[in-house]
């Protein structure tokens, strides 16, 4: 898909306010490290995450994402009856229903014109709403469109922890677990418009995607509990983007020396890398937050 009129009016991001160091998950783990011969800084040294965000007790998803969202639109100068959209793309929810974009929607105040609604894509959904509202921007269906996403890994971790430390756990078991304690928390919100409204904001030129649905679950996650299959997912992810890379180069003339910054998906180091060596992408040209956020969303 590719657009020529579809630019960023603005970006923000809420920090959750609480830095919870690996340290601090290894400590309260040193005892089923131990038992289950695992090494004690697996968190810094193979995932490399020192530490992730956590936000104070109840917040919502759709908390976070009003903080990012007001900032964005106070910033960008923007009267919100302008914004014809506003997509919700989080993988934490506040509820099954009602959406976590309608309760976003009602905290900002906007228009009654202003459609409103979830997408989900586990990790990807942010992406995928670029793409689906810069199509809206283009036939000048709409204005503004804003993208909002808010996550958070307190709850999720706090659940697994209390699970790892129980004596009970297999090794099995904590493989299959230990990607919950790599996730963070935090809020974003994208404003997207016509370049006209925006000269000089970046221009979303475009993208291409590919599916693999096969591999659906090979990680699944409820809101205290998650299960990852990691190298499977690790190969079956670097797989597919490797023959997503491809096409982008064919149809967008994307190459490594025509990149000045690489914006992956955060997942860990070794994600990182892997993906870069298989690419054929240059390592530090990559833009890294999971060290100090984790994986967030």
């Amino acid at each position: 898909m590719k657009f020529t009129d579809v630019a960023i009016a603005g970006l923000a991001y809420a920090e959750a306010p609480h830095r919870v160091p690996s340290t601090q998950f290894e400590d309260q783990l040193a005892d089923t490290f131990a038992r289950l011969e695992v090494r004690p800084d697996v968190l810094r040294s193979l995932a490399g995450i020192e530490a992730r965000r956590w936000w104070d007790p109840g917040t919502k998803p759709s908390d976070a994402a009003t903080l990012a969202a007001r900032q964005v639109i106070d910033e960008a100068g923007v009267d919100p009856a302008k914004i014809g959209v506003l997509v919700n793309t989080s993988v934490c929810r506040d509820f099954l229903e009602p959406s976590t974009a309608s309760i976003v929607h009602g905290n900002l105040g906007l228009p009654t014109t202003c459609m409103n609604f979830d997408l989900g894509n586990a990790c990807l959904a942010f992406v995928n709403a670029i793409e689906m509202v810069g199509a809206l921007i283009e036939r000048r269906a709409i204005e503004y469109a804003l993208i909002v996403d808010g996550e958070g890994s307190r709850e999720i971790q706090e659940a697994t922890l209390a699970r790892m430390v129980k004596g009970e756990m297999s090794a099995h078991q904590f493989r299959k677990e230990f990607a919950s304690l790599t996730l963070g928390s935090g809020g974003v919100a994208m404003l997207l418009t016509h370049r006209d409204n925006a000269p000089d904001g970046p221009r979303v030129v475009g993208g291409v995607s590919r599916a693999a649905t096969e591999h659906a679950r090979l990680c699944w996650g409820h809101a205290t509990h998650m299960e990852t299959e990691t190298k499977k997912l690790l190969f079956a992810g670097v797989t597919l983007a490797r023959q997503t890379w491809a096409v982008a180069q064919e149809e967008l003339g994307w190459s490594d020396a025509v990149l000045d910054e690489l914006v992956m998906h955060q997942v860990s180091q070794v994600h990182t890398a892997t993906l870069c060596q298989t690419l054929g992408l240059t390592m530090s040209k990559a833009l890294l937050t999971f060290p100090e956020l984790g994986n967030v969303g």
